[in-house]
């Protein structure tokens, strides 16, 4: 339609006011937030009237309406009555995130939030408002359809080839489901910012790829407010408007309008992260890398571990922490505000987000200990106050939905002494004898051995609320152990016991340079890389994990490697040292020096200081890797090589509800468009190599959360570690001419100084791979294993029963969490497969009624209950995200 719509079609120009607020950048939030006070003064002072100024879109994101009510609270009133009359259009998304690095539980609670607030004001914005995400995944048609949104848009990462169709298609997500998407012109949501002055080009502009008769015209800019008289700029624009009809109006109505009209679209599949005639600007993903791993990883504490506590320990009778737990996550989805996330702001803006993320952590922490004690049902107060003697205990969690027995790390404490705080009162320092050889017992009586990995003195701190804090002294000793078998979700109680050594068979062990069990064996060379043998089949993979460095002149949003640059890789030599024998925890530390080679006129990059921690346990073949760097380089990135030797095989990665197939991209120049295609890409916990032979075995790197990687047609897989870049934006790149944000010096984005890096690999086959959950649960037990929390001062523990078991095939566990509303509890899980899967779960004690939801909680359907209330059955389609409510 859209050659008629340009032509012989009467369009409808829907002209539609807002602004696209960044709200830190190249600037703080403080510099922003002033102006955006007065913005929204002004801007609601003028709602107030009958005029054409009729609706006014604030960006899709409610976090602003926050920001500006933290400072004008009298004005709640305004606002609500501007949101609820439509004419203040706010949400559906609590920030605009980066869609890519956010988790999918993230982007579930984004919306959560935005349709929370939005809500509470009186009216959401039912458009799943998108106009500056760095690229989305193939999911996005499907979250948007779980908050009952069917319409969309987006700016980046829609391809020549799409664009070139029109300005409209149907974006089909993997489980089916679709969405009418508008995606923005090449000028993006600013297209109208210089009407009515500009309006034959842009009239040009829009008409020309119009596949409808209603067209939106975003009338707006970053940080831009209103123009000060919408009824003169509307008239103006019509008067010159010879062909069509120019209409203020709100978004959602004009998507209405255009989603009701007669034709077929084009439909879309699979994720948008292209370039086209928007920068889709994924050099992002490799920017301040140590800033996105530390937000992985507390946004998996939040979602596998503090909510799913703080559920069951409301369940179980504790204290409801939602509303501290709801801070946590809006303080962490501050930071996924796209150029946060990304890492595309000034150095002052990266440093206030890890100050927010280090709130976070205290929150996520305290939480984890309250919830984890209410589980216990373990009392401070109550045990301080208790003249017996405590009866340590070891106190184990399973965050997985599933049984898990095996291999378990945890830290037991001994009392050494007191240390007493406050002045001098003539009170005496109790001592005691500290630790002493000791095993663990079971519930039922069944002693366990254990392997010791370390010992150090520290402090501990006992609190309890109606006490001080009693500081003491004592030895912290790290103990490996065969853990018995802990329910989905479940928790068991250990005791000390007698002092017996685990049995060596069938367990890991250190040979000179290698670490073996049954499944693997996996050997240091010389330059820092492994040699991985997979026993099941004898394949062998070499040079696993080699680091190197590459020089990198580029800018925040766009990689440039200098010309002749050559790579330095690892050459050694190593210092190797045993750190754990076996049988149950094996494993080897080496430490080496990277010298990053010289760049521009000869100057030294730098170095980087390596240690490597390669462990194994007795019962997986899942190679644990810690890597800890101390960078001392500028203008370079640092890489981990996985020559894999499986060149023309695509690679599978891990993205948000589902897992995506990629081909192998090799660099190329920019050519004739605006931006040279990457050959990077983003994976979410992990990404595969595996042939398609049903005899054949491949490799899996896995990881806590978001990281990025490139996979050669050559076959080599290579995992970013830092990106040591110096500026914001540069205009001198080839691979994408043209200043992307406001020139900023970023020193601070050398990423200079130390981080960790947490990886692990895994041989897998097609057919594991395959069954769609195979990988999610080496993936659980690398980075959510059971957890045991000792509690020196107990008595007599209780624990409550908290079991939940998830069955089915291809079925994996997402969320479990405190419903945002009422008593309930939400599970949630999806299909990782293309297949139908019948599914179940069950429970530890009985639930009196359970509900089909969507991922908003919303349209609850009731299930049937079998098992007097122990268990509950459903289906999961192709792909389908399933939520279900239990009360």
């Amino acid at each position: 339609m859209r050659g008629a719509a340009g032509s012989s079609t009467r369009l409808v120009f829907h002209l539609i006011p807002h602004t696209h607020w960044d709200r830190e950048w190249y600037l703080p939030r403080g510099t922003f937030h002033v102006r955006l006070v007065a913005l929204i003064d002004d801007l609601l002072d003028r709602l107030k009237g009958d005029g054409p100024f009729r609706a006014f879109l604030l960006d899709g994101q409610t976090i602003l309406i926050e920001d500006y009510l933290r400072a004008h609270a009298h004005r709640a009133a305004d606002v609500r009555l501007a949101v609820a009359a439509g004419r203040l259009q706010v949400g559906p998304w609590y920030v605009l995130a980066d869609e890519q690095i956010a988790s999918a539980e993230s982007l579930v609670r984004n919306l959560l939030f935005g349709t929370a607030d939005a809500d509470r004001l009186g009216h959401r914005l039912d458009v799943l408002y998108a106009p500056d995400a760095f690229g989305h995944p193939a999911a996005w048609p499907a979250l948007a359809r779980e908050f009952g949104i069917r319409a969309g848009v987006v700016w980046r990462g829609v391809d020549g080839a799409t664009a070139a169709a029109g300005d409209r298609f149907r974006w089909r997500a993997p489980d089916g489901r679709e969405v009418f998407v508008w995606h923005l012109p090449a000028p993006g949501y600013e297209i109208g910012a210089a009407l009515p002055d500009a309006w034959p080009r842009v009239r040009e502009t829009l008409a020309a790829r119009a596949g409808g008769a209603h067209v939106p015209v975003f009338v707006g800019a970053d940080h831009h407010a209103p123009h000060h008289d919408f009824g003169a700029l509307r008239a103006s624009v019509a008067a010159v408007e010879r062909g069509g009809d120019v209409r203020v109006s709100r978004l959602d109505e004009c998507l209405a309008a255009a989603a009701a009209e007669p034709g077929d679209l084009p439909v879309v599949t699979g994720e948008l992260r292209a370039p086209g005639p928007a920068w889709a600007l994924q050099g992002t993903h490799g920017t301040r890398a140590p800033a996105k791993r530390r937000h992985a990883v507390l946004a998996l504490w939040l979602e596998r571990v503090v909510e799913p506590l703080v559920a069951l320990a409301r369940r179980a009778g504790g204290h409801d922490h939602r509303p501290v737990l709801d801070e946590a996550w809006r303080t962490l989805l501050a930071n996924e505000f796209h150029d946060t996330l990304c890492g595309t702001v000034s150095d002052v803006v990266a440093r206030a987000a890890a100050a927010r993320g280090d709130h976070v952590t205290a929150l996520a922490r305290e939480l984890t200990r309250v919830s984890l004690l209410a589980l216990a049902r373990h009392d401070p107060d109550a045990a301080r106050e208790d003249s017996r003697a405590p009866a340590p205990a070891l106190v184990l969690w399973n965050p997985a939905a599933r049984p898990r027995s095996g291999v378990t790390i945890a830290d037991v404490t001994w009392f050494r002494r007191d240390v007493l705080v406050g002045p001098p009162d003539g009170r005496t320092a109790r001592v005691g004898p500290g630790a002493r050889a000791f095993g663990l017992r079971g519930a039922d009586g069944a002693e366990i051995p254990v392997q010791i990995l370390g010992r150090r003195t520290a402090l501990e701190r006992i609190d309890a609320s109606r006490h001080y804090p009693d500081l003491d002294e004592v030895d912290v000793v790290r103990i490996a152990f065969a853990a018995p078998p802990v329910a989905g979700l479940g928790v068991v109680v250990l005791e000390p016991g007698p002092p017996r050594r685990p049995p060596a068979a069938d367990g890991a062990a250190v040979v000179a340079r290698s670490l073996v069990n049954r499944y693997v064996e996996v050997a240091l060379e010389e330059t820092g890389a492994l040699t991985l043998v997979d026993r099941a089949t004898r394949t062998r993979w070499t040079g696993l994990l080699r680091v190197e460095s590459g020089g990198d002149t580029g800018d925040a949003y766009t990689v440039r490697a200098p010309e002749r640059d050559r790579l330095a890789r690892s050459t050694g030599p190593l210092r190797v040292r045993r750190v754990a024998a076996g049988p149950l925890v094996a494993a080897l530390e080496a430490g080496w020096r990277l010298r990053c080679g010289r760049g521009a006129g000869g100057r030294r990059r730098g170095y980087v200081d390596l240690r490597l921690v390669v462990t194994l346990h007795g019962d997986s073949p899942v190679v644990r890797c810690l890597l800890e760097l101390d960078n001392q380089a500028g203008d370079h990135r640092l890489r981990a090589r996985l020559p894999l030797g499986l060149p023309g095989v695509p690679v599978v990665a891990g993205s948000a509800f589902a897992a995506i197939e990629r081909p192998a991209v090799a660099p190329v120049p920019r050519g004739r468009g605006l931006e040279a295609p990457v050959p990077t890409a983003p994976a979410q916990r992990w990404v595969s190599v595996v042939p398609s032979r049903p005899d054949a075995r491949g490799l899996a790197v896995l990881a806590p959360g978001f990281f990025e990687y490139e996979w050669t047609p050559g076959g080599d897989l290579l995992v970013t570690l830092l990106r040591a870049i110096g500026a914001l934006s540069r205009g001198d790149l080839a691979a994408r001419p043209g200043h992307a944000a406001w020139p900023t010096a970023l020193p601070e984005a050398q990423c200079q100084g130390r981080d960790r890096v947490e990886l692990a690999l895994v041989p897998v086959s097609a057919g594991a791979l395959a069954r769609g959950d195979a990988l999610p649960r080496h993936w659980e037990d690398a980075f959510l294993p059971v957890r045991g929390a000792w509690l020196r001062d107990a008595r007599e523990l209780r624990p409550a029963v908290s079991d939940a078991t998830l069955e089915g095939a291809g079925l994996v566990l997402s969320a479990v969490k405190p419903a945002q509303a009422g008593g309930g509890t939400v599970l949630r899980c999806y299909n990782a497969t293309g297949r139908a899967a019948g599914g179940a779960w069950r429970f530890g004690a009985a639930v009196r009624a359970a509900y089909r939801v969507r991922a908003d909680e919303r349209e609850s359907v009731p299930l049937v209950l079998e098992d007097r209330g122990r268990a509950v059955r459903f289906t999961a389609g192709p792909h389908e995200i399933v939520t279900l409510m239990v009360e």
